[in-house]
């Protein structure tokens, strides 16, 4: 039977690039000469430092577009409290990855309204859809393409 899982995935290669891009901007640019501001990642969390509260809101603004440009959702960006220590203003940027229970059974009751003969099942951080029909999975990945659950969602492991 056909099969695929949805799941909400952040490749951290693709992140590290998105942080050296955005740490070439910030170093390019004339309006950041002479201050000391950086990024550092650890993991899925992206560490923004500069002198002014401002200044830390628009290297966020830098990240999130090299994130796209690196083909990460921003919606996978969770940003925390501006944290002043000293002569330093510090952001931790969360990326969220895999499915958290509440969001996994939006999907299958939204999967279970359309009527549609496929089966939901919640497996950790993703949900498997099987069906008999290719089509019926296909219209599957449509109907949850256009709705809105917060976060990215990605279609991988279908199978035959």
């Amino acid at each position: 039977m056909p099969s695929f899982d949805i799941v909400s995935e952040v490749d951290l290669h693709q992140l590290t690039n998105a942080v050296d891009q955005a740490g070439r901007i910030v170093a390019n640019r004339f309006d950041f000469k002479g201050v000391d501001a950086s990024f550092v990642r650890e993991e899925r969390v992206v560490s923004i430092s500069a002198e002014a509260e401002f200044q830390v809101t628009q290297m966020e603004d830098m990240l999130r577009s090299a994130l796209i440009k690196c083909d990460i959702d921003p919606a996978a960006m969770e940003p925390g409290d501006l944290v002043a220590t000293g002569k330093k203003v510090q952001q931790a940027v969360k990326l969220r990855h895999g499915l958290e229970s509440d969001q996994s059974k939006a999907i299958v009751k939204e999967i279970k309204a359309s009527k549609l003969k496929v089966q939901a099942q919640i497996q950790g951080e993703q949900v498997r859809i099987t069906g008999k029909k290719r089509d019926d999975l296909q219209s599957i990945i449509s109907m949850l393409r256009e709705k809105d659950f917060g976060l990215p969602l990605q279609f991988s492991n279908f199978r035959d």
